[in-house]
């Protein structure tokens, strides 16, 4: 049974230092708000995080777990990969599963948690779609191929776009160290042609197995790590003849695994997680 607790418990993790203060409404009654969700990700008067991830309750008994995600900036999202693998190991250390495979409901549908022998995580973000109206990105004129293009003011960028739960915009950047994430990623997410904004990743081509990434993410900024922006610059890049089907990801503190089968075929992300520290706090 559930309590309405005088101080709400939670936990401080990461993935790569995509950081999240992830909370148990399972076993505690939560109401989590936007305002609630903006004041607990502050990092100068909050917790601090990039996103708030509770675990609730599924809506369907035959699914394990409910999965909701709110961003720095209050807003409810759909996905988030780098967060999956933090919610495997929190309910499995928590010992609310102890299951090695795991189901959760997403807004963005119904994904698949693994933890593996060797204590990393792995999860199927589901099938990247590249539909336009999906992403959704509304062209200013129609384009042909799977390059799209975006002017503003006198610079033109072109970028890959598609939905993997939610949108992102991919750019291949000769130097990821001297890309302009933050002016070029806010210029994109501010267009009226993301009607949900955009999460803006920069790509740099190692080799066809191995990239380096940058993300700015909507209603974050840029993020040491971002899961489902690693999964759409390697599908980005399979889909375009420039990866292999299986790559490294090079982010700042570490490295994430991606497979892409193919059209229809689900993203598999895989890497680490980490508890950093268990509090409470009021709402």
């Amino acid at each position: 049974m559930r309590s309405k607790p005088s101080a709400l418990k939670f936990t401080k993790m990461h993935a790569l230092g995509n950081d999240f203060v992830v909370i148990d409404a399972i076993t505690q009654e939560v109401e989590m708000t936007a305002a609630r969700a903006k004041k607990l990700a502050n990092r100068y008067t909050g917790i601090g995080c990039d996103q708030i991830l509770l675990v609730e309750p599924p809506s369907n008994p035959d699914i394990d777990f409910g999965y909701r995600i709110f961003n720095q900036d209050g807003s409810e999202v759909d996905q988030c990969g780098n967060g999956a693998r933090c919610f495997a190991k929190y309910v499995r250390d928590r010992k609310l599963t102890g299951k090695d495979r795991i189901s959760v409901e997403t807004r963005a549908g119904v994904m698949e948690l693994c933890i593996n022998p060797d204590h990393s995580y792995s999860v199927a973000l589901g099938t990247p779609n590249f539909e336009l109206d999906q992403v959704p990105f509304t062209p200013e004129i129609p384009v042909s191929g799977s390059l799209q293009s975006l002017i503003i003011g006198d610079e033109t960028f072109d970028f890959f776009a598609l939905s993997i739960g939610n949108p992102h915009a991919v750019i291949l950047v000769e130097s990821t160290q001297d890309a302009e994430v933050e002016r070029i990623g806010a210029l994109l997410q501010e267009h009226s042609s993301f009607p949900e904004s955009v999460n803006v990743g920069f790509m740099e081509i190692i080799n066809r197995t191995e990239v380096r990434l940058r993300v700015f993410e909507r209603g974050v900024g840029e993020t040491m790590a971002c899961g489902s922006g690693a999964c759409a610059a390697i599908v980005a890049g399979i889909n375009n003849d420039l990866l292999d089907s299986a790559a490294t990801v090079n982010l700042t503190l570490g490295k994430l695994s991606i497979e892409w089968s193919g059209a229809g075929q689900p993203t598999v992300l895989t890497g680490p997680a980490t508890t950093v520290f268990q509090g409470h706090t009021r709402l």
